[in-house]
């Protein structure tokens, strides 16, 4: 399933992009919708660009036919991303903790100036395998990240606005 998300900030963009940078955002995100146990496994600055490991478990409602076959306590990935500064823009994949067989996730997100603020678009895609329920299991996930993603958004505009 192929997804494109969008958020917008009120923030600069250099500043926006330089907060998904820092390893000390991602403990103020716990508690938002949907997403929960993130946890910063590492921060590593290779020449002009940022690497970061963040670990994240799902924490959606998801279908009882869905639940029949992914366990959601066990739906916890790693997402690996690696920033470059000169593009404003981040590479990223998933690699779950469990399932690796049957959920793969890589996408991209750039942040760019809007409406006097700032706009992070994030684009990727998400594959499931799972008989009969994957696209159940990509659109929960999906649709969990997106509103994880509007309500971060204010939250890393006061984390910015706080610094």
């Amino acid at each position: 399933m192929r997804f494109e998300l969008t958020q917008h900030f009120d923030a600069a963009p250099d500043e926006v992009f330089e907060a998904y940078t820092s390893s000390e955002l991602y403990p103020t995100l716990v508690g938002l919708p949907k997403l929960g146990g993130i946890e910063v496994l590492g921060r590593e600055v290779v020449g002009d660009s940022v690497r970061l490991r963040v670990h994240f478990r799902f924490t959606g409602h998801l279908p009882a036919a869905v639940t029949a076959v992914v366990h959601p306590e066990r739906l916890t990935w790693v997402q690996e991303s690696e920033h470059d500064p000169a593009t404003s823009s981040a590479r990223f994949r998933l690699l779950p903790d469990h399932y690796p067989d049957r959920l793969a996730a890589r996408g991209s997100f750039t942040v760019r100036a809007h409406d006097g603020g700032s706009r992070r678009v994030l684009t990727g895609e998400l594959k499931v395998k799972a008989l009969l329920v994957a696209g159940q299991v990509e659109r929960a996930i999906v649709s969990g990240l997106d509103e994880y993603l509007q309500a971060e958004a204010p939250a890393v505009d006061r984390w910015i606005a706080g610094r």
